[in-house]
């Protein structure tokens, strides 16, 4: 299986690259995570953020490999628990089906993106920056991970 993060920003501090490329190897061959950047819309004078938005929107949902199944990071959607996220991992994994999490940039998803998503979760209530998401999303699929194998990582 093979999950795509689809992320709006490009140039991330090298602490992010770190902390991603770090989960990623925990992680084992048959549970692939790729990160994809996508470049932030051009933000000139009078630049609306719903034009911002659709821009990126465009370039996401391109990005996105046929056949995907598509979830939406968005500050509205769903809270989910780590232990949520292991039993959705589990159901993915059964599935045999391929996914991508679109993450927006800083004016958020666009409503085609927010249409094409099976389901929309929210990371947090807490506005986080967008590296930090990066990193937690990272980490947060690879204790998903754990818990579906047992694995001592995750403790309660």
């Amino acid at each position: 299986m093979r999950i795509s993060v689809l992320a709006v920003g490009t140039r991330m501090p090298s602490w992010v690259t770190q902390g991603v490329e770090e989960y990623c190897k925990r992680l084992p061959r048959e549970l692939k995570l790729q990160w994809r950047e996508i470049p932030l819309a051009r933000r000139g004078q009078g630049a609306k953020p719903e034009q911002l938005r659709e821009r990126e929107g465009e370039q996401l949902l391109k990005a996105v490999p046929p056949g995907d199944k598509v979830i939406a990071l968005d500050v509205l959607g769903k809270r989910i628990t780590t232990e949520q996220l292991a039993q959705q991992l589990e159901a993915w994994q059964m599935s045999g089906d391929n996914y991508s999490l679109l993450v927006g940039g800083p004016d958020g998803l666009s409503p085609q993106c927010l249409e094409r998503a099976a389901a929309r979760w929210s990371l947090s209530d807490l506005t986080l920056p967008h590296p930090l998401v990066r990193v937690l999303l990272a980490e947060q699929l690879y204790r998903a991970w754990t818990i579906t194998v047992n694995h001592p990582y995750h403790r309660e």
